[in-house]
C-alpha cells in the first residue's frame, strides 16, 4: 500500500503550480551545492585528520637534538 506513480505525479502537479518552475530549479541548484559543499569539507577533514596522523607518527619515530647558542652583543663605549 505504497504511493503509487499517478499519486507522485499529482503531488508533483500541485508542488509546480503552487511554487513555480523557476523557483523549484533554484532550490534544486541550492541544494546541490549545499550536498557539493559538504561532500568537499568532509572529504577536506578526512585529508586534514591523514595528515595529522603521518605527522604524529612521523614524531614518534624521530629524535631531535638541538643546542642553545646565546647572542652577546658588544657594548660601545661613548666618548
Amino acid at each position: 500500500m505504497g504511493i503509487s506513480i499517478w499519486q507522485l505525479l499529482i503531488i508533483l502537479a500541485i508542488v509546480l503550480v503552487l511554487f513555480g518552475a523557476k523557483r523549484l530549479r533554484n532550490v534544486g541548484s541550492d541544494l546541490g551545492g549545499a550536498i557539493k559543499g559538504f561532500k568537499s569539507a568532509m572529504k577536506d577533514e578526512e585529508n586534514k585528520d591523514d595528515n595529522t596522523e603521518k605527522k604524529l607518527e612521523k614524531k614518534d619515530g624521530d629524535v631531535f637534538e638541538a643546542t642553545a647558542e646565546t647572542k652577546t652583543e658588544e657594548k660601545k663605549d661613548k666618548a
